[in-house]
């Protein structure tokens, strides 16, 4: 038949620019991607199973999705502009999540472009769960500060529900006595876990529950099944470090304890299911819908051959639309490819210089900032202290070449036991600041200080603007920025006495 010669051609002209799609995007394929499924900070090594279940969820709806061929979409063609640009900024700019957000939304606007909305209704899902490989963890950190002290908090009293004697500071549980404790450090944030968790619900959901609203119920309560989760594994690990020991508890326990979760997890996962096909099999034996399934979309003949009202044939208008979408795709990916290597910016020299009325002393970097940050990271700290009493330390994180250097200082100090009140911006030293009053059990109130800079001279308090420079120069400019992090930490949380000693400051030291 015409119409299936002419599907069939089409067909391998959208194979060969799906192979043209794969080829632009190498670097992310072979790369980018697989570095960050290795990389113990993502820990993403569930990452390597999401395309092959996107793959396996369009092989099993393969005689769907032919049935559902129809005429090239010209919005489909439109989709496509903004995947390719994704794609542009994040193969130039080294940002992974660009390069993911474009590869994925390229595949599934092709399709879209070349066979019409019906296809891409059916492909949106394994299109969408390619998003899974993203690496969220070190992006959202911050959510990290707070999933500890969620998960300190509910099991601080989870273990005084258990009539434990425990004691909760920050995110460290300890035991009244001394004899134990466990702080809640990053990796133990459950983050981790749970985008791992919400990945496997997508799929269990798209399988278990027949109609969307149904599965994005279950899709939203990965968070909380998640949390409870790593909840259990903390009041377990507390419950082995009292009863038997603390080395015990810590090491060998809490290395394998991570199971803990997925069981919990992977239990509550399917009784929420459960639960949904019972509430949802109640409501329909009240409201007395006893229809069964919908038809597949699409118009279909016989032995699952479309119809010439689906395929189509090589119209006027479907030409010029997979014409357009050849003209724009490989010369975009051509380009795309030949991506030059990014230049790899001098730090700026930072110098904390003695200031006059003030006694002062240089510090040696802390035994976290050590093993958190990228070993090319550097550090430059100095303790100033006044006759009145006063003190501020300074500290210059000098980032390396990895973004990981530099981070926000919200994600510390929360961790430390402070409790952040009073946000502001202020100017001083002709930059800007942020300012934070850091509250703390039984103790005056602190002040804090903030602010970042590269080595063009670039200077904000705003860790987003950072961010969206650091794209900006590496997509436009090819070069990598090396970012500093100036922090001052006072003995008081009054604006005029923070703010004229940066002032002072700025005047004598270099940055």
């Amino acid at each position: 038949m015409k119409q299936v010669r002419e599907l069939h051609i089409r067909t391998a002209i959208f194979v060969a620019l799906l192979a043209t799609v794969v080829f632009g995007f190498r670097q992310l394929v072979f790369d980018h991607a697989p570095m960050t499924f290795n990389d113990h900070l993502e820990d993403m090594s569930y990452g390597w199973y999401v395309p092959v279940f996107s793959l396996y969820v369009l092989w099993r709806d393969r005689r769907e999705l032919v049935e559902s061929a129809g005429r090239p979409g010209i919005l489909g063609l439109v989709a496509m502009l903004p995947f390719l640009a994704a794609g542009f900024l994040g193969t130039r700019g080294i940002q992974i999540r660009f390069e993911i957000l474009g590869f994925a939304g390229l595949l599934w606007s092709l399709g879209w472009t070349f066979f019409g909305w019906r296809v891409a209704k059916r492909t949106v899902f394994a299109a969408a769960f390619l998003l899974f490989c993203m690496p969220l963890a070190t992006y959202l950190d911050v959510v990290t500060v707070h999933l500890r002290l969620v998960a300190s908090s509910t099991a601080f009293v989870l273990l005084k529900g258990f009539g434990l004697d425990v004691i909760r500071r920050g995110t460290m549980l300890m035991s009244s006595t001394g004899s134990f404790a466990i702080d809640i450090a990053e990796p133990c944030s459950g983050l981790r876990s749970l985008f791992a968790l919400t990945a496997l619900t997508a799929g269990y959901s798209y399988f278990t529950q027949p109609t969307w609203l149904r599965r994005a119920v279950l899709f939203s309560l990965a968070v909380p099944i998640a949390i409870m989760g790593n909840v259990m594994r903390i009041v377990t690990i507390a419950l082995v470090g009292m009863t038997c020991s603390e080395e015990f508890a810590t090491g060998f326990y809490h290395d394998y304890s991570g199971y803990v979760v997925f069981l919990v997890a992977i239990a509550l996962m399917v009784a929420c299911g459960g639960a949904i096909d019972r509430v949802c099999a109640v409501f329909a034996r009240e409201s007395g819908d006893v229809r069964g399934g919908s038809q597949a979309d699409g118009a279909a003949s016989c032995d699952g051959v479309p119809s010439r009202a689906a395929c189509g044939g090589f119209s006027a208008v479907g030409s010029v639309v997979i014409a357009l979408a050849i003209a724009l795709v490989v010369p975009a990916m051509i380009y795309q490819a030949q991506s030059p290597v990014p230049v790899v910016c001098e730090p700026p020299k930072v110098v904390l210089a003695e200031i006059d009325g003030f006694e002062s002393q240089e510090l040696e970097p802390s035994e976290a900032e050590l093993q958190t940050l990228p070993a090319d990271t550097r550090f430059v700290k100095r303790l100033y202290s006044n006759a009145h009493g006063d003190w501020f330390q300074v500290t210059a994180v000098v980032g390396g070449t990895k973004k990981s250097s530099i981070h926000r200082p919200e994600l510390c100090l929360p961790t430390q036991g402070f409790q952040m009140t009073d946000p502001r911006d202020a100017t001083a030293g002709g930059a800007d600041w942020r300012y934070i009053s850091l509250l703390r059990r039984d103790a005056p109130p602190l002040g804090f200080a903030y602010t970042f800079f590269n080595q063009a001279g670039y200077r904000t308090p705003s860790h987003m603007k950072r961010i969206l420079r650091d794209v900006w120069d590496r997509s436009v400019y090819n070069r990598i920025d090396r970012w500093v992090m100036i922090t001052v930490n006072s003995s008081t949380a009054a604006d005029a006495a923070i703010t004229a000693f940066l002032e002072r400051l700025c005047e004598v030291c270099r940055f």
